[in-house]
């Protein structure tokens, strides 16, 4: 879906097997939600690409990764059809795909950041290019399934994504060289959200109900 740097190549693999895990997360959902296997195969594309797609469409950069390297359709797609023949069996995986989405979310959140830095973009944008990548594939999957996003609702997500992106703009701004930055920031990044998972760290909750009937 993206261009990357020689630099990158252990992020592009990470991402191979980000898009992958997350194609297969949509199928998953989509059988949840009953979907026939076209239903399946659109949510799995969603989910894998449609974070990537938001970013070039918020950033004008044309034309948009995917169109450009269609093989990644070809697999999000054929992982999402495999889905359901395996569905049974996935139940015992369920801590690896918590570890890949991890990856996914800190690989895509770096790539982000780092395309909108090579377009010049004020920090903040590069920041939000960096979580759009990351979140909005979960976020496409969680309102065409009818729910509430999880990335809204439950344990450290789009947090990790943030504090991604700032650590990694963080050491950009100090001199640190592209290969030690993505390094240490996906490092600190995934072990961030492992431990957010193991420790049920989550952000406060807004609850508030009308009491104005």
């Amino acid at each position: 879906m993206d261009s990357f740097l020689p630099s990158e190549t252990v992020l592009f693999i990470i991402y191979l097997v980000a898009i992958t895990a997350e194609a297969m997360s949509g199928a998953l959902a989509a059988g949840r939600r009953n979907m026939d296997i076209f239903g399946v195969a659109v949510i799995a594309f969603v989910t894998a690409l449609g974070g990537g797609t938001i970013r070039d469409l918020t950033l004008g950069r044309f034309p948009i990764g995917w169109t450009q390297h269609p093989e990644y359709v070809y697999l999000v797609i054929s992982a999402g059809l495999l889905t359901p023949v395996i569905a049974s069996f996935m139940h015992n995986l369920k801590r690896v795909f918590l570890v890949l989405d991890a990856m996914g979310l800190i690989a895509f959140s770096l790539i982000g950041c780092s395309l909108a830095l090579t377009m010049d973009y004020p920090t903040i944008v590069v920041i939000m290019a960096g979580m759009i990548t990351g979140i909005c594939g979960g976020i496409l999957r969680d309102v065409l399934c009818t729910q509430v996003p999880v990335v809204f609702q439950r344990e450290l997500y789009a947090s990790v994504s943030l504090a991604v992106c700032a650590f990694f703009l963080g050491l950009d701004a100090l001199g640190v060289g592209v290969d030690v930055n993505t390094a240490i920031s996906f490092t600190g990044g995934l072990t961030l959200r492992l431990l957010a998972l193991w420790r049920g760290w989550r952000l406060p909750i807004f609850s508030y109900q009308d009491r104005w009937e």
